[in-house]
């Protein structure tokens, strides 16, 4: 009887905690993805891309999969984009355009990947990327500003015109960038992390084989464009170096509309820390007046750059973030948070919502991408949607149910972890396209101030042999307490940690009575306040 009792009490507890999550991490929308087919379209990742009435341009990337290790097979040109592709989604139709009509120099940035890029009216700005470059004989990062005209060159490639008027260029070695992104805020454009990457990409480093360079910009640098329809220039106005925080790239910056109502953007994870080959578990919040890491917040799912949409509720004076898969350093796994060092392909859709007080939170969505999609896609936004000036989605105005866009392109791979394995066969550039709805809950109240306040409990190793590290934030001084349960709903152990205080803090603990090759729950307990947490023993 008396493990009965046990088992039902911790069924209550699980109950107790769902309830108590459910209300704390309980999303105000789901999201929704339907698959749209164009017959014949081609798979691209890591692209830029402009829109207008309907239709997209895609301009560079890569044809295929994820780069191979050895460096003679490395980033070859012969996966370079050298087409200009128009979509139209919802005719389900395609064209293209060689590249080869304009100025070789336009031809070899414009077919580079990770290029920065941003839409300002039917002008769409892209800076830097990284590709062979024959006139270089070598891999470099471009170092030029490209003026498109979006609405003229896809009429042109739609009725197989020529294009080369609506290309226009200036050079300039701060713009020699890849894997950074490229935003504006108010009247100015933030150029955000990235690097400047000279040679082949070689995994034993840069001394060893044909050798490379590798330049991290660890800068935010600000600028203006003047364009008054033929001449183009930059008017440079700041950079701003932080070596610690901004050592990013190939990661997610979004726009956001900050606490105080004023516009900023967000830089989410990225990679790689200086000291260890691991992503970013923090963000960067940047606006007019600086920047700042957001203190207490681990960002655990989506580290890599994949496509992703911002969206404001002045109602409830939140920011919502979605990611859409991509590559991280966690996932879940039947309920499970699983850590990976070697940071595979991931499903995972997550959110990350800031609320009014400035406190971030992560929330895993009941929905996930159907295979492991997402790295070097983008989300294409619906232009009709209300919208702020710098893109962020006017979620208030969205009805209970809206199609808001749609997820293009990216790598899909056959496994989680490929790297080391990768012969140019094990993942792809995917043509798969999304169709991306969000369905408000109208059952579910805005979450508080109080109920969005979380633990950012991290445990790793996960799975573990039974020593692991445990990593949480508080708000107030409360005494933290750790209790075990095998799956039975038996009692096996607890952990008393004792008083601590209201930071961002990391314990070690050890269980002693655990059997290895077990699943079991992990209660964390603070105060009055409770989070369930699987954990593997192996």
């Amino acid at each position: 009887m008396k493990n009965i009792s046990l088992f039902y009490l911790l069924i209550f507890t699980v109950v107790s905690l769902v309830t108590y999550n459910a209300a704390a991490q309980d999303s105000p929308f789901e999201i929704k993805l339907e698959s749209v087919d164009v017959d014949g379209l081609g798979g691209v990742q890591s692209f830029a891309f402009g829109q207008h009435d309907g239709k997209w341009l895609i301009i560079g990337g890569r044809t295929a999969g994820l780069h191979q290790r050895q460096p003679h097979s490395s980033f070859s040109a012969s996966g370079n984009n050298t087409d200009l592709i128009v979509i139209d989604p919802e005719s389900q139709k395609f064209w293209t355009s060689a590249l080869s009509s304009l100025s070789t120099a336009l031809q070899e940035q414009l077919s580079s990947t990770n290029m920065e890029f941003y839409q300002e009216g039917d002008v769409l700005y892209i800076v830097g990327g990284y590709g062979y470059s024959a006139t270089a004989g070598d891999h470099i990062t471009y170092a030029s500003l490209v003026a498109v005209d979006v609405p003229d060159v896809i009429d042109a490639v739609v009725n197989s015109k020529p294009i080369t008027s609506f290309f226009r260029s200036v050079s300039d070695q701060k713009m020699a960038v890849t894997g950074g992104r490229l935003h504006k805020v108010y009247d100015k454009y933030y150029l955000v992390g990235g690097q400047q990457f000279t040679g082949r990409y070689n995994p034993h480093g840069p001394d060893h084989g044909p050798g490379f360079t590798q330049v991290y910009t660890e800068e935010i640098r600000k600028f203006k464009i003047s364009d008054n329809g033929t001449s183009l220039s930059i008017d440079h106005i700041a950079q701003v170096k932080d070596s610690d925080n901004l050592h990013r790239r190939d990661y997610n910056v979004f726009p956001q509309i900050m606490p105080n109502g004023e516009q900023g953007l967000t830089a989410f994870s990225g990679v790689f820390q200086k000291d260890v080959d691991l992503p970013f578990l923090d963000c960067v919040n940047i606006d007019t007046s600086g920047h700042e890491v957001a203190n207490g917040f681990v960002q655990r799912y989506n580290h890599y750059h994949c496509a992703g949409v911002p969206l404001f509720s002045e109602k409830s004076d939140q920011m919502h973030t979605v990611f859409f898969g991509g590559m991280a350093q966690f996932y879940d796994s039947s309920g499970v948070l699983i850590e990976d060092k070697n940071v595979p392909f991931v499903e995972s859709i997550a959110r990350v919502t800031r609320n009014k007080s400035g406190q971030m939170s992560e929330h895993l969505l009941n929905t996930k991408m159907p295979a492991l999609l997402g790295a070097g896609s983008e989300f294409i936004p619906i232009e009709s949607m209300d919208q702020y000036d710098n893109g962020v989605v006017k979620y208030d105005d969205l009805a209970d149910s809206s199609v808001i866009g749609y997820v293009y392109g990216g790598i899909e791979s056959t496994r989680r972890n490929i790297f080391f394995i990768n012969t140019g066969v094990q993942s792809d550039a995917t043509n798969r396209i999304f169709r991306v709805s969000l369905v408000k809950k109208k059952s579910t109240t805005a979450i508080s101030e109080s109920d969005a306040t979380t633990f950012n409990v991290l445990i790793s190793p996960n799975p573990s042999k039974g020593r692991n590290h445990i990593q949480f934030t508080l708000n107030d001084l409360e005494h933290v307490k750790l209790e075990i349960y095998d799956l039975h709903g038996r009692f096996v152990e607890k952990v008393d940690l004792g008083i601590c205080i209201a930071v961002t803090q990391k314990h070690l603990f050890r269980l002693s009575k655990t059997s290895s090759g077990q699943v079991y729950f992990l209660v964390f307990r603070a105060g009055d306040m409770q989070h369930i947490q699987k954990i593997i023993v192996e």
